[in-house]
């Protein structure tokens, strides 16, 4: 059975479609030569058998009245059909009425008078059959008229039963087959209709792997339609993020230059004894400075390609108690701008992830805030939801679709990371982040839809201390560091 499945999984769809309608065919055509032809011929015998006993009853019934009277009237009834010859059987005596082939018949009769005398031996009274002398079939009823010993015999050849047969198939059968044909001429079309536009979206595609500018539109609002519209907005979304990220790796490298140069000109500097910042301290700091800006910038990119992986290859069954996180995050950015008043509403909740990916996705967020806030921030941490909000200014509604995506250029065509690794680290714990407008500024949001119960403070604290460690030996390990958005 699996060969044949395979064999059929390896055509193409138009080579299926018309292996179905062979096949379907093939039944259809065995199953009226095989099974309806015979049940028409039964259907039809039957009829035949019923047409002789209706013409048969009222002779038996005359002759059980009164067997005498079988004068030129009773000949003239028995021989008044003109679709089955009737004839009296008695003994080796065969009365036949009506029959102007008597001599040709002589074999039928023959055969009918044997018939009687088999049923004179076994006492059946009524017998029915077909058979076939000199090549001509016939059908016969012989039935016992229960008077002197006589058999009431009839047959007729099988020329009624034809055209009866062939007025059935032509008023059935081919009517029937032209639906058929109408039904089948309408599943190709519409089998071709599905193929065809599959076609055009595997052309499609074949010319967008080659790297041509090729357009698609079908004209269809089902799946396939749909389908064609997702490919293309599919298409249309990667050139937009090609092109983004090649405009960023052009800013990047610009960005990398700056230090570079900056330290290359300082090291020369010292080298030819000339501090450019005044003093041999003071130079190598800003050299210093630089480095570190420069190695920022490398490892958030080298994290945002890895964080997914780090995150989640550590963290299973893994707790992180987000007000500790909070406390500290604020406690190292207060100094950022000192004229911010940050605002604490925070819960003792728990948040399934690594203390330090968490950290790290925390710091990113209060950085874009400290960056665009007028006088305060405000962080809100309930169970399985953490909220940092700002007075600052609102986001324009195109950039908040696109707020979390990679290589996006923020405010002043900077583009930032930091943001694109929050999202990361929620998606890799299995949260949601989002960003929206508020009545004074922009709010930050990660949470859950259906909070995740704990069943004991025993496996928190279990949890939260094995968050603590992996979090060290995390930043031992990678050398996480604080991101800009």
């Amino acid at each position: 059975m699996k060969r044949p499945v395979n064999l059929f999984r390896r055509l193409s769809l138009t080579q299926q479609v018309f292996a179905l309608i062979l096949l379907f065919l093939a039944f259809f055509a065995a199953f009226f030569f095989m099974f309806l032809s015979k049940n028409i011929d039964t259907t039809l015998a039957e009829q035949m058998y019923d047409l002789m006993a209706a013409r048969q009853q009222p002779i038996v019934n005359i002759i059980q009245r009164n067997a005498e009277i079988l004068d030129e009237d009773f000949y003239e009834f028995m021989s008044s059909d003109t679709i089955q010859t009737n004839c009296l059987i008695q003994g080796n005596q065969v009365l036949a009425f009506g029959d102007n082939n008597t001599q040709e018949h002589q074999a039928v009769y023959n055969f009918l008078g044997s018939e009687c005398k088999d049923m004179e031996k076994t006492g059946v009274d009524i017998k029915t059959g077909t058979v076939i002398i000199d090549h001509i079939g016939y059908y016969y009823r012989i039935q016992n008229a229960g008077t002197l010993n006589f058999y009431v015999a009839s047959f007729m050849d099988e020329t009624y039963s034809t055209s009866l047969k062939d007025s059935v198939i032509d008023s059935t059968v081919y009517v029937t087959v032209l639906a058929f044909s109408l039904i089948l001429l309408i599943m190709i079309v519409w089998v071709f209709s599905i193929i065809h536009p599959l076609n055009q979206i595997k052309s499609y595609i074949e010319q967008i792997k080659q790297g041509k500018q090729v357009e698609l539109y079908l004209n269809r609002e089902d799946e396939i339609g749909e389908v064609a519209n997702a490919l293309v907005t599919m298409k249309d979304e990667l050139t937009r993020q090609e092109k983004a990220k090649e405009e960023m790796i052009h800013n990047i490298s610009h960005d990398l230059k700056t230090p570079i140069a900056t330290i290359k000109s300082y090291s020369e500097s010292i080298k030819d004894g000339i501090y450019p910042y005044g003093t041999l301290e003071g130079s190598v700091d800003v050299i210093l400075d630089n480095a570190q800006r420069l190695e920022d910038k490398v490892h958030n990119l080298l994290y945002l390609n890895r964080v997914e992986y780090l995150v989640t290859s550590d963290s299973e069954g893994v707790v992180t108690n987000m007000k500790e996180v909070v406390e500290e995050v604020v406690l190292n950015s207060a100094v950022i701008r000192s004229e911010i008043r940050v605002i604490t509403e925070v819960e003792e909740v728990f948040f399934d992830g690594l203390l330090e990916s968490w950290r790290v996705a925390i710091e990113n967020i209060m950085d874009n805030a400290f960056r665009y806030a007028k006088s305060y921030i405000k962080i809100t941490v309930t169970e399985d939801d953490l909220k940092i909000s700002n007075d600052g200014p609102k986001m324009p509604e195109d950039r908040i679709e696109s707020l979390f995506r990679p290589y996006e250029k923020g405010e002043g065509g900077r583009f930032g990371l930091g943001l694109s690794i929050v999202s990361k680290v929620a998606k890799a714990n299995k949260y949601k982040v989002k960003g929206y407008n508020t009545e004074d500024g922009v709010c930050f949001r990660i949470y859950r839809d259906k909070p995740k119960s704990r069943k004991n403070d025993s496996k928190k604290k279990d949890n939260r201390k094995e968050s603590h460690k992996k979090g060290d030996r995390d930043e031992d390990r990678n050398n996480w560091h604080r991101s800009n958005s």
